[in-house]
Order: C-alpha cells, then sequence, then structure tokens
C-alpha cells in the first residue's frame, strides 16, 4: 500500500499531495505484464488518477482518466475514489518504442495525437464529463492542462517512473500542487522557480528512499516533502494535513459481470448459449476470469425483461 502526504503552505496559497507509488505500479505491472514503456506510461496515469481522487470530496466519489491517443498504445483508462482506491489499463501493454530524443521512454510518442478525458462521479443524476486536446502525451502536462481548461484551476503535476533493467519498477512518484482561492502573487513566482529547478521526481524518490532506510513511509515522505519545499521562502513553508491510503484495488465481481452479460439483451445472450453454450468474461483491470456455463446463462437470460 502506499501513502500520500497532504500538506498546505503556511499562507494558505496552495496544497500539496504526494506520493510514492513505486509498489502500486509494480503491482500493476506484473498484472499487466507491461513493456518498461507501458510501464512508465499506465505508472504515470495511475499515479495522477490516485492523487486527483483523493482531492474529490467524499469517499464514495469516482473519477476516471482516459488518454486516448493515435499512437501504438492506443489508450490509458483509470479510476480512482476518494478513499484511495486505483485501478487501469493500458489497451496494448506490449507497446514498444525506441527512446526519445533526450534518451528518455517515449510515453508521448506512445499516445500520440489525441484527448484526454476525466469522468468525475459525485453522486449526482449525472457525472461531469471534461475533454480536452492532449499537450503532448506525457501525461503531467496534459494533467495540468486539464484542470487549467476544464476547471480553470492553476496546477502543476510532477509524474514519474523508473523501470529497473528486469523491466521491475525501480521508482515511481507524484506529486499534485494545487493553487488555492486567495493564493498570493509571491507564492506563485516562488512555486514557478522551484518547480524549474526541481529534479525528476524518480530522482526525488530513490534519494529519500536511500537516505531514510528504516523509517516508515509516513517518514520518508515527510523528509522528500521538506527537500522539495524548504527552497520556498519562510511565509510558504510546509505544514502537513494528514497522511492518506493509496493502493491498487479491483472491485470487480461475477456479480458485475452478470450485469454485463444482461445488458447486451436477449437476443444477442441467446445466440451465445445456443453457438456457444457457455461464456468467459475476462476483467480488462485485474484480468481475473468469470466463466458462465449454460445453466448460468439460461439463469441470466431468465432476469432479462
Amino acid at each position: 500500500m502506499s501513502k500520500v502526504i497532504t500538506a498546505i503552505d503556511k499562507s494558505g496559497s496552495f496544497r500539496v499531495y504526494l506520493t510514492i507509488t513505486t509498489d502500486l505500479v509494480e503491482e500493476a505491472r506484473k498484472i499487466h505484464d507491461t513493456t518498461p514503456l507501458a510501464s512508465a506510461a499506465l505508472g504515470r496515469v495511475l499515479t495522477g488518477a490516485g492523487l486527483m481522487g483523493l482531492d474529490l470530496k467524499s469517499e464514495g466519489d469516482k473519477l476516471t482518466v482516459l488518454f486516448k491517443g493515435d499512437g501504438p498504445i492506443q489508450q490509458i483508462l483509470a479510476t480512482a475514489t476518494g478513499d484511495g482506491r486505483v485501478k487501469g489499463y493500458a489497451a496494448d501493454p506490449s507497446c514498444e518504442l525506441p527512446l526519445n530524443d533526450r534518451g528518455k521512454l517515449d510515453v508521448g510518442g506512445a499516445i500520440g495525437i489525441g484527448d484526454l478525458t476525466v469522468i468525475k462521479d459525485l453522486g449526482l443524476k449525472e457525472p461531469y464529463v471534461g475533454t480536452i486536446a492532449l499537450v503532448d502525451g506525457e501525461i503531467a502536462d496534459d494533467l495540468t492542462a486539464y484542470y487549467y481548461i476544464s476547471e480553470q484551476q492553476n496546477t502543476a503535476f510532477s509524474l514519474g517512473v523508473k523501470v529497473d533493467t528486469d523491466w521491475s519498477i525501480k521508482a515511481a512518484g507524484g506529486m499534485f500542487i494545487q493553487m488555492l482561492p486567495d493564493a498570493e502573487e509571491g507564492a506563485v513566482d516562488a512555486l514557478e522557480k522551484m518547480i524549474a529547478d526541481l529534479p525528476p521526481i524518480t530522482s526525488l524518490v530513490e534519494e529519500a528512499t536511500d537516505n531514510n532506510v528504516g523509517k516508515t513511509q509516513e517518514g520518508i515522505l515527510e523528509a522528500m516533502l521538506h527537500r522539495i519545499f524548504d527552497v520556498l521562502p519562510e511565509e510558504y513553508q510546509m505544514e502537513i494535513l494528514s497522511f492518506r491510503d493509496l493502493n491498487w484495488q479491483c472491485d470487480c465481481s461475477r456479480e458485475r459481470l452478470e450485469q454485463v452479460l444482461m445488458s447486451i439483451g436477449r437476443k444477442d445472450l441467446t445466440e451465445i448459449i445456443e453457438e456457444d453454450g457457455e461464456a468467459e468474461l475476462v476483467c480488462q483491470f485485474c484480468l481475473k476470469k468469470y466463466h458462465f456455463d449454460k445453466d448460468d446463462l439460461l439463469k441470466l437470460l431468465e432476469g432479462i425483461k
């Protein structure tokens, strides 16, 4: 389970969500058997969506983040809840491309030109849906642009995944900075300078982890928070608010898949019964298989009005 540290600056100008998601992204990598490029892309989306989920007002609220482009990975989808549960998948987990011109995994090239859609289910009659054109497909810039364009909020994301030589996840993490309504102009200037000089988030994760061996996740995150923000003037130093949980959790069930089968209608379900006599559905998020024999399907057919 990953932890998220939440904090606010002394002037009340901005708040921060900071997390190390190495274990969470490694779990997703194992489930989906992703290439290093797909791991980097999916890991960034999972981390970003998880932080966004914790910003929802209620624990039962849910959001979906969908990156869809013309690149070889096709699309990446992640869902997150207000209580820190996150899951996701990449349409092509075997996607591979040469390194980009900076010698890095080409996440932007994997996604290509397309759109970012964010769907928020806040328990109202209709969910909120916001869509923007992708900025560069590198995930962090796109999420930053989404908040500015769709929600008129100034934010900054830093997301990263470092893959080891054996394709396991060596380091992963993310930071979400959100300006508050009464932010001081000085805070904006100070943050912009800090962000411009900020090392990659994976370097900060590795540094904090290596320098704080034996400490709890909370202790490591606290040290990382101070390492990042202690460069700011005294009036913008951070005050810790809480520690939150963030973990991979798929909530699929046989009952949900039964509803999927029933939703295709009597005609199509009858066709499956007559032609195949059985059905097997696979959850896109965790790849768990659900088998339905002929008797199961007949019972479901009876339940369709």
